[in-house]
């Protein structure tokens, strides 16, 4: 190409390519932050089974390209006083029409607005009963619990009124059981059994497993619906008639469901009205950002996977990050129903003919504002938040102790401070009420770390602990002699599957050396038992190598075959002896297991997402993880596996209760760790705990106290 020609096809090339990048500019949304733009704040309930909604609206908004701040905690009032005033942007739990009467508020109707339904209709409240109690006594309602003797079968404490599982003092639901129970008739037959709600749900869910009746008010989406499944395990109770507290008199024609799984009736009236789970914001916020509205109205998650995630939560997944880890694994799994919604809200953006990154003016948040209540320098009575973790965290007969309950009343004498102890379901919410002051004290099994130290205070280490091995015993607790072992082998069900799959094969060679030599040599007899028998002695010495010669194929095609099975005899052979050999290898091994190093090659168990499992990875060790500590206990029992590899206390505790002369716990800890009682930052009541906790150290009643538990 000549000089003169290249010059204006260069300068072709550069005007094209400068034309293609403002197309791309114009046409494509940018997902940068402008300089002047503020994070996005996000709040989320008191309840931590709502806190999934707030973790997965967070991602998709990030994904949007704003900067999102973490989720703060506020209760329903708080909320809607923050929202109007322009202090917190928006949230994902409002169920309405229970909350109404704050959008009806002067000062806050104008300033917020319900946007979409995360769930429409689903949230329900209502009172259930397990199923094979509802099948015997033929309970459809809860005013068949007018009936004294139906009222006994659910009586554990022998007042004669049934007990009935509900809501924590503080609830509104509360209230409302109460009012029930009086215009239903029921006073006198049903009594509220009121606490923690979470571990008495649990209590109830293990009588329902040993067979026992259970009555208890139950809402969705909750765990307990994974356990107790409508229609199965437990059926919805209708009420004989709709009646609700006055603030909600308006609402009594909307306390009939159809359709209602779980409900003897069609349809079925559980007495409170069926909510909507909407996204509530700041209007303000809304106007200024089409795209966020655009995801709010498509933003939907279904009612059983909010449930499933609060069981995850129950069973040991309750720090914050697994709770990250839970909504991303959501948004993974429904990336074909997310990508949608955050085109379309893109594309709203665009329509607008704006950045979807322009912020409304933020007024500057003042120091502390992540606290509601106001800081208390003294109070007589400490509120202390607790979680079960046993054996430092126990919850039987309705009332906390295991060791570290026990630790604290002894503490909390010695500071001279009375207490008020509440429960929650995980250790990411016991840790943010400590953050956010809304209790004093946190007890549970709680690791000191360095992440959790940016954002609490902690006591001085109450237990050094960290992980250990447990592995089964006999119930001697002596190592068996060389006859026992022999005998423990041939009860092994593994040999007996190795005899079994070789005398199959035998029997298989039998009938083809039989097929084709019957009609022509009389060493495999025409008859079918008798040539069968021939020819299952001619496999078996064939492949042992025995080889008597005394039955020989003479056929063509029985010596083609006879070659084979002398040539494969050897691979089948070799793998029974090995079979066997391995069987009596394993019951030697058996109880050989003292320390890590003697866990290389074996079958060994964990709790799934526990630091156990960060360990194990990180020694190159593969490990069998189980979403319970229970389940993993069983699987050693059965023999599943081998050894269990887990918090020591834990370990101990099991070894020295339900798993003694069973198990026993070998070799020293390892991976180390400590657990304190967590306070808020700069609290006053630290220095006391620390001094009562020492001086309990020197007098030796601590070391009594440890002996208690743990042996």
């Amino acid at each position: 190409m000549s000089k003169s020609l290249l010059k204006p096809f260069q300068f072709g090339l550069l005007c094209l390519g400068v034309a293609l990048m403002i197309i791309l500019t114009v046409s494509t949304p940018s997902l940068s932050i402008p300089a002047n733009s503020s994070p996005i704040r996000i709040a989320r309930p008191t309840w931590d089974t709502g806190w999934f909604q707030a973790e997965v609206l967070k991602l998709l908004l990030e994904d949007l390209g704003y900067e999102v701040k973490e989720p703060v905690t506020r209760n329903t009032e708080e909320f809607y006083r923050d929202a109007a005033q322009g202090d917190i942007d928006l949230w994902a739990n409002s169920w309405l029409p229970n909350v109404n009467q704050y959008h009806e508020q002067p000062g806050i109707k104008e300033k917020v607005e319900a946007i979409g339904f995360i769930e429409k209709g689903g949230a329900l409240q209502g009172y259930m009963i397990d199923k094979p109690s509802a099948d015997r006594l033929g309970i459809k309602s809860i005013a068949d619990f007018k009936d004294p003797k139906i009222a006994q079968e659910f009586d554990t404490d022998g007042n004669g009124k049934a007990e009935l599982i509900g809501c924590n003092v503080d609830w509104s639901c509360s209230a409302a059981i109460e009012h029930h129970l009086e215009v239903y008739g029921l006073q006198d037959t049903v009594e509220q059994v009121q606490g923690d709600y979470s571990p008495l749900m649990s209590d109830a869910v293990a009588q329902y497993q040993q067979g026992q009746p259970i009555l208890f008010y139950n809402w969705t989406p909750n765990w307990t619906l994974g356990r107790l499944q409508p229609g199965k395990d437990a059926i919805w109770l209708e009420v004989p008639f709709s009646s609700l507290l006055e603030k909600q008199a308006e609402l009594e024609n909307q306390t009939t469901v159809a359709k209602l799984l779980g409900c003897a009736s069609e349809p079925c009236n559980i007495g409170f009205p069926p909510n909507d789970i909407r996204v509530v914001a700041n209007t303000d916020f809304l106007e200024a950002k089409p795209d966020v509205r655009k995801l709010l109205e498509s933003f939907e998650i279904p009612l059983a996977d909010i449930a499933a995630q609060n069981a995850l939560m129950l069973a040991g997944e309750g720090e914050n990050a697994d709770i990250i880890r839970h909504a991303q694994t959501w948004i993974q799994d429904n990336r074909s129903q997310v990508t949608p919604w955050l085109r379309l809200a893109k594309d709203a953006a665009i329509a607008q003919g704006e950045s979807s990154q322009t912020q409304p003016k933020e007024t500057e948040e003042a120091a502390g504002n992540e606290d509601v209540n106001a800081k208390v320098t003294e109070r007589p009575t400490l509120k202390v938040t607790t979680q079960r973790f046993e054996p430092f965290v126990t919850y039987e007969q309705r009332k906390y102790g295991g060791f570290s309950i026990e630790l604290w009343e002894m503490i909390a004498e010695e500071m001279g401070v009375d207490y008020q102890l509440y429960g929650v379901n995980s250790i990411a919410k016991l840790l943010d009420d400590i953050e956010r002051e809304a209790a004093d004290v946190g007890i549970t099994g709680i690791n000191i770390t360095s992440e959790r130290e940016r954002a609490l205070d902690f006591s001085l280490p109450y237990y050094a602990t960290g992980l250990q091995i447990l592995v089964p015993v006999n119930a001697s607790g002596e190592t068996p002699n060389l006859m026992t072992k022999i005998l423990s082998a041939f009860s092994s069900p593994k040999l007996y599957y190795g005899i079994g799959g070789f005398i199959l094969v035998l029997l298989l060679i039998a009938h083809v050396i039989w097929w084709t030599e019957r009609k022509h040599n009389s060493d495999f007899p025409q008859n079918y038992f008798q040539g069968i028998w021939e020819g299952f002695w001619w496999a078996a010495v064939t492949v042992t190598t025995v080889g008597y010669g005394d039955k020989t194929p003479k056929r063509f095609f029985g010596r083609v075959f006879g070659l084979i099975w002398m040539c494969a005899g050897y691979f089948v052979f070799a793998f029974f002896t090995a079979s066997v050999a391995t069987t009596f290898t394993i019951q030697e091994l058996q109880g050989d297991i003292n320390n890590l190093e003697d866990l290389f090659g074996r079958r060994v168990a964990t709790v799934t997402h526990s630091s156990a499992v960060t360990y194990l990875q990180n020694q190159q060790m593969a490990a069998i993880e189980y979403e319970t500590k229970e389940d993993a206990f069983v699987a050693l029992q059965s023999e599943e596996v081998e050894a269990i590899v887990y918090d020591a206390p834990i370990l101990e505790h099991y070894a020295s209760h339900d798993g003694k002369g069973q198990t026993q716990v070998v070799g020293s800890v390892f991976d180390n760790l400590s657990y304190g009682l967590a306070v808020p930052l700069n609290s006053p009541y630290r220095k006391k705990i620390n001094v009562a906790l020492l001086k309990l150290m020197e007098n030796g009643t601590y070391e009594q106290l440890c002996q208690k538990w743990f042996g």
